[in-house]
Order: C-alpha cells, then sequence, then structure tokens
C-alpha cells in the first residue's frame, strides 16, 4: 500500500489532467475509461490504463490506492455501484462539479468506503484527454470537503491537490454547492443568454463581437450536456443565484427605463469586481492547522468560509494563508 498511489476513473479533460500533474509530482497512476479515444491518448501519454474500471478498481482495493471519480454527475451511481462490489471500503474522492448529490451517492451506494469530495476550479471548453494538460491546475482553488470524519483522507486529497499545484479550499459540500452556483453555474447560464442575445442581433452583430462578447461566452462552448448536468445538479442553490441576477438585471432596466441610467449596476459590478481580484491576490496572514487534532476539520470549515487557502502540508500540520 502506498499513500500516492491513484486510480482515475474516468480520463477525460479533468480525469486525464490530474493523472498527467500526479504522475509528474511522482504518484504512481492508473486509469480506466469507457473512451476508446481517451484510453488511446491517455496509453500515449504513459498513464497505465486498465482494461475497464471494474479491473481497475480491484486492483486500487489490493493496493489501498486513493481513487478518484472523474465523470460527470449523470454518470456516478453507476460508478459507484461497480466500487460497492470491486472495492467497497476504498479511499475515495471526486472531481464532480456538484458535491452535496455525490456525498448523498456515495452514502447510499457505498457507506464503507472513506470518501472526501473533492473540485478542482479549473477546466478549458474543451473535452476529452486529448486536450487534457498537467499543468491545468497550477494556482487554481481546489475544494477538499471538510464534512466526513477521514481526516488521514483528508490530508490524502489535499496532498493530492497540493501536488497538482493547486491550492486547497476546505468547504463542506452545501456551502460549496451554493457558492459554485454562483460562481460557475450562474455564469454558464449568463453566458448562453448573452450568445443567444447576441446570435439574434444577426450577422452584423457577431461580426462586430469583440473582447466582452467572447469573454462574455467563452463557456457557453462547453459541452452542452456536462454544462445541464451540474446546474440541473444544484437546482436548488442556481435557482437562489439565478432570482439574485434575475432582481439585479430588472433593476438595471427599470433605472435605464425610468431614468436613462444604468449606475448604481456599473458601479456597484466595477466593486465586486475589485473585491474579487483582491481575493485572489495572495494574503499576507498565515498560520498553521494540527490535522492531528480531532478538531482539525471544523478548523479548516472556518477558515474556508473566510476564504482561507491551504498552500502545503508539513507532516501532520497545513499551512494555510488568509
Amino acid at each position: 500500500m502506498s499513500a500516492r498511489e491513484l486510480c482515475v476513473v474516468g480520463l477525460g479533460l479533468i480525469g486525464g489532467s490530474v493523472a498527467q500533474a500526479a504522475m509528474h509530482a511522482g504518484w504512481t497512476v492508473r486509469g480506466a475509461t469507457a473512451s476508446a479515444e481517451d484510453t488511446a491518448a491517455a496509453a500515449e501519454a504513459g498513464v497505465r490504463v486498465e482494461p475497464d474500471v471494474a479491473t481497475a478498481l480491484r486492483r486500487a482495493a489490493a493496493d489501498d490506492a486513493l481513487v478518484l471519480l472523474a465523470v460527470p454527475l449523470t454518470a456516478v451511481d453507476d460508478v459507484l455501484s461497480t466500487v460497492a462490489e470491486h472495492a467497497p471500503a476504498c479511499r475515495l474522492t471526486d472531481v464532480v462539479g456538484v458535491k452535496e448529490p455525490v456525498a448523498a451517492a456515495v452514502a447510499r451506494r457505498v457507506p464503507r468506503v472513506r470518501y472526501v469530495g473533492g473540485h478542482p476550479m479549473a477546466g478549458t471548453t474543451r473535452p476529452g484527454f486529448a486536450a487534457d494538460s498537467a499543468e491545468l491546475f497550477t494556482g487554481a482553488p481546489w475544494v477538499v470537503s471538510v464534512d466526513g470524519p477521514h481526516r488521514a483522507v483528508w490530508t490524502d486529497v489535499a496532498g493530492l491537490a497540493l501536488d497538482c499545484r493547486a491550492v486547497v479550499v476546505p468547504a463542506t459540500a452545501a456551502d460549496h454547492d451554493a457558492a459554485a452556483a454562483r460562481i460557475s453555474h450562474l455564469p454558464h447560464l449568463l453566458a448562453a443568454v448573452l450568445a443567444a442575445v447576441g446570435a439574434d442581433g444577426g450577422p452584423l452583430a457577431l461580426a462586430l463581437g469583440a473582447g466582452s462578447f467572447t469573454d462574455g461566452t467563452r463557456v457557453a462552448g462547453a459541452p452542452p450536456d456536462l454544462v445541464r448536468a451540474m446546474c440541473e445538479g444544484n437546482r436548488s442553490a442556481l435557482v437562489d443565484a439565478l432570482d439574485d441576477a434575475l432582481g439585479r438585471l430588472g433593476a438595471a432596466r427599470g433605472a435605464l427605463a425610468s431614468s436613462g441610467t444604468v449606475e448604481a449596476t456599473v458601479r456597484t459590478g466595477y466593486l465586486a469586481r475589485r473585491a474579487f481580484d483582491a481575493a485572489r491576490a495572495p494574503g499576507d496572514g498565515s498560520m498553521q492547522v494540527d490535522l492531528e487534532s480531532p478538531t482539525a476539520l471544523e478548523r479548516l470549515r472556518e477558515l474556508g468560509r473566510l476564504g482561507a487557502r491551504v498552500t502545503a502540508l508539513h507532516g501532520s500540520r497545513a499551512q494555510v494563508m488568509l
């Protein structure tokens, strides 16, 4: 058994990028995918690809490898059924874009696994292993869930994220989904609406599209089935975010129609963007959390809500930047 053995189920963009980044960091990696195209691309890149998911999971169970699910939300139940059969007590994580539905499925399907959810906030609009990159996660936030009792597995998952050159943001599944609705899922829907409104302007409008339209619609080029899965899987939180957005758009329309100004909307957005830029800047505060403490995950949960990031692990201590 090695803490640095990884089994990646699903070798598309995210799974393939994790596999490559982990290999570069010295992990022993095996993978499995139903895609013949991804199988060929992964094998060519040096990933040990097993003939099927069941074989990969049996070998992962024998080695107590960390199993990472990198499949769409719609495929999670089926894959967990295979996990239940072949690796029912494994160390398990995932990179699915919503966390509460995955956590519920894990509890229902494989209650004995040692599960810690994860979600790297990185990607491109191009699917498949051929689009992957070992550098995809460099500097990116990687949420590692702090809901369960598995402190040792939390350290393993956080270590994987850090080895992929991400920074770790500790968060509960519920907190993650509420935040992701606003900064990931809502932008996908707004991009889809913006793209459609632009297209409705006809050939001239599309010919004039420049930076703001290109930037605002970039994620509208993502595979529709993947966007649907993450948005519909986070329905409750996304409805709340949509209500907020629609209220703000309605206020902008009302102000423009009645008084001819959108000053309040533009000013609020400008300040919010400044706040976002400031939040992404390196923090000037630092502390350590003892991961062997019985209250370690609770402390990390509190710090995560403040926007703190784990930047390194030093034995049983996590280096946290505020």
